[in-house]
């Protein structure tokens, strides 16, 4: 859609600049969160697989992770019962890990300092860009929940989502990734950012504090190697599930001396099975 080709033309930004690939990925990472709120902003978290040109390679986990606070019955109620605490609301969240992951994979593997590769995230921010009807429908999708939070004054301002070719314009988001920017990841976890992210937890009954922010690192893995009709695979290890299964998946497949023609009933029918298997192998563990 064209919000997120948007931030794709922020990583093509930085390559014609000289930028490497993970200078791309930090940009194109950071635009999200402006032009995608639904799945590509700050308050989550993330992976990386990284290779570089020279043969390295890196795995970065800035995956949330729970507050100090949580406990086992969180997300029961007085008689014991699941809510939907874990899915909707202030208790939902954990501590944010993507400003802390996507910055120290740029100072690792990058080659351009912070505030050059978030400048066209933050110019989309501060001067906005042309709502296109995949923002406007997604907002209008979710407004029952969105409404219930601080964001609605940002997403529905004078009560309505953003009108079709209509420019949005984050200026309070602007400022938070210039602070970022200026500062690095410690400006989102401590300083005028935390308080506020804090701030909101009170109000809303969260669970996440200043010390959880301040204590937040994103974690270094070794990559899953595996390899498929001779190429060499490099996927995410634990904590996420993608590599384990992918690694699986293509083993499955690689017994077959050929697969049958893509796109056809019997190539479904294979692909189905293979991934039916490797995700009960993953639902399992």
């Amino acid at each position: 859609t064209a919000a997120i080709r948007l931030a794709s033309d922020a990583g093509s930004e930085i390559l014609s600049a000289g930028g490497n690939a993970v200078d791309a990925a930090v940009a194109v990472g950071f635009a999200l969160a402006v032009t995608y709120p639904a799945a590509g902003n700050v308050g989550g978290g993330g992976f990386m697989v990284i290779r570089m040109a020279d043969g390295r390679t890196a795995a970065i986990d800035y995956r949330e992770v729970a507050p100090l606070s949580a406990s086992r019955d969180m997300y029961l109620d007085a008689n014991g019962n699941p809510t939907d605490a874990s899915i909707v609301g202030y208790r939902a969240s954990g501590i944010p890990g993507s400003v802390a992951g996507m910055s120290e994979a740029l100072a690792k593997y990058g080659t351009m300092p912070l505030s050059r590769v978030m400048a066209p995230a933050i110019r989309l921010a501060r001067d906005g860009f042309v709502v296109d009807s995949f923002l406007h429908g997604s907002l209008s999708a979710n407004r029952a929940h969105i409404e219930r939070f601080d964001a609605k004054d940002v997403f529905f301002p004078g009560g309505a989502p953003p009108a079709i070719g209509t420019r949005f314009r984050q200026p309070a988001l602007a400022r938070t990734l210039e602070l970022i920017a200026a500062g690095g990841a410690r400006a989102f976890y401590e300083g005028a950012v935390a308080d506020s992210l804090v701030a909101a937890m009170q109000r809303g009954g969260g669970n996440i504090s200043k010390e959880d922010l301040r204590r937040y690192r994103p974690a270094w893995r070794e990559p899953i190697r595996s390899t498929y009709r001779g190429y060499s695979l490099f996927t995410m290890p634990p904590a996420s599930s993608g590599g384990i299964v992918v690694t699986e998946s293509l083993n499955i497949l690689e017994s077959w001396d050929s697969l049958p023609s893509w796109g056809s009933a019997a190539y479904a029918h294979v692909l189905g099975s293979t991934y039916q298997r490797a995700f009960i192998d993953r639902n399992s563990k």
